[in-house]
């Protein structure tokens, strides 16, 4: 299957091919006729599955075909948990619609920052991307209407009500019409997820890609049993020693990035953090600076680490383990991605090894575990 059987515009597929995708992926290949019909889409995919051009393009599409908006009222709302997932979403709109005929306005909005530039820039926009918080602020300021939204994209909706966004959600719906278009796309399908399918979507056609049994195959997976003294040596010993050019690791709090960040630079190693005690606009600037290749090392946290989309990042390492199976399938997805091989490498302790064993369980899949006791680690 190709993207030309879809019968997108050609304008569209020249920015399909400017991105470099050959051929769609699975949710894609389900998720753009349904909504280009018109249909209402349930899809249960991770991160990395292709989801955001999989309603990015036939929401492009649809939009060519109508009359370039001029006032506040914006015809799509994508509705996103983080300020990185916005920047993301809204950078797939961009790139897929370089080569329109007629520009098509997409814009993110999100907390953090401030919101006069936002109000400023609203007009004209027919695609807004925007986490609850701030929508609701834009709403409350008369800088945008909901009155005529026509197509409404729940992305990564699961962690939009972990992170308490439900009351949010929950006026948003009210604001909305009640003839348009939904698009939900979650992880998982659990209760609060399935009374938002029962309430707001009509006989959606569901997409269920298991993404949990393909990123394993793609990655590279070893893991190093490692006192917890001895993490920050290892971890400079196997940047240097595998000459990792572009790696993300993963800490498990704030404190914890900083202080990995201050170690690797005093040993010459140039490294930044992600997480949210840091400005929007220092994060976005560390971003576009790592995936540009200026920093070597950059951590992360699991939240600050939402919307980190690398096409070919070769390395993720684990320096503390996630809570959850699910969250340690997230953080290697990194990695492995766009049909491109990577590796992901964990730093167990001795109190992680009962944790990893569930988590390898879950995953189906055994990790290689490397003793680290006869490594050199002195002056790492």
């Amino acid at each position: 299957m190709s993207f030309s059987s879809f019968g997108l515009s050609s304008s569209l597929l020249k920015g399909i091919q400017a991105l470099g995708y050959s051929s769609p992926y699975p949710v894609q290949q389900q998720a753009i006729p349904a909504i280009l019909k018109g249909r209402d889409v349930l899809g249960i995919a991770q991160t990395g599955s292709g989801k955001t051009a999989a309603f990015a393009l036939p929401i492009l599409e649809k939009l060519l075909k109508q009359p370039v908006a001029t006032n506040r009222s914006v015809k799509v709302l994508v509705l996103v948990p983080t300020r990185e997932l916005a920047m993301q979403v809204e950078e797939t709109f961009y790139n897929l619609s370089i080569h329109l005929p007629h520009k098509i306005k997409t814009m993110a909005v999100y907390g953090g920052v401030s919101i006069n530039p936002q109000m400023m820039k609203l007009s004209g926009t027919a695609v807004l991307v925007a986490t609850p918080g701030r929508l609701l602020d834009l709403v409350d300021h008369n800088a945008v209407k909901l009155s005529e939204v026509e197509v409404l994209v729940l992305d990564e909706a699961d962690k939009m009500l972990n992170l308490g966004f439900k009351e949010e959600m929950d006026r948003v719906f009210s604001l909305l019409p009640a003839r348009r278009q939904n698009l939900l796309f979650s992880a998982t399908l659990g209760g609060d997820i399935q009374t938002i399918v029962a309430t707001q979507l009509h006989n959606p056609v569901t997409i269920e890609v298991e993404a949990e049994a393909s990123v394993p195959e793609l990655i590279d997976q070893v893991a190093y049993q490692v006192s917890a003294e001895k993490k920050g040596p290892l971890l400079r010993y196997l940047i240097r020693r595998e000459n990792m050019e572009q790696v993300l690791v993963f800490a498990s709090s704030i404190r914890t990035a900083d202080n990995i960040v201050g170690k690797l630079k005093k040993n010459g190693i140039e490294a930044a953090a992600l997480h949210g005690d840091k400005s929007q606009g220092a994060r976005t600037e560390v971003l576009k600076q790592f995936k540009a290749g200026k920093i070597r090392v950059l951590v992360a946290t699991d939240l600050a680490s939402r919307g980190i989309d690398i096409k070919f990042l070769p390395y993720v390492i684990n320096y503390e383990l996630p809570r959850s199976p699910k969250d340690y399938v997230h953080r290697i997805g990194r990695t492995g991605r766009a049909e491109a091989s990577g590796k992901a490498i964990s730093l167990i302790t001795p109190e992680d090894a009962h944790h990893f064993k569930i988590i390898q369980k879950k995953m189906g899949k055994q990790v290689t575990i490397v003793q680290t006791d006869d490594l050199d680690l002195h002056g790492a």
